[in-house]
């Protein structure tokens, strides 16, 4: 385990754990424990490839569409 000294406002995280959060939103949380750094989840992302080998497709989906919109009429 590495440790780190804040000295300043910054803070300075290890290389591996920086390359690991670059580019990622983090939450800082003070818990009971002591500070907890949480990655947050990107929805968009986490959905992605959730409806693999269902057979619903966007053509699927206009279809349906279609039939939704004709008996409307």
């Amino acid at each position: 385990m590495e440790t780190v000294i804040i000295r300043s406002k910054r803070l300075i995280l290890p290389e591996r754990i920086a390359k690991k959060l670059k580019g990622k939103e983090v939450e800082l949380l003070e818990i009971k424990e002591g500070i907890l750094l949480k990655l947050l989840e990107d929805s968009i992302k986490r959905a992605r490839g959730a409806l693999k080998g269902s057979c619903f497709s966007s053509r699927r989906y206009m279809q349906l569409k279609k039939e939704e919109k004709e008996l409307e009429r």
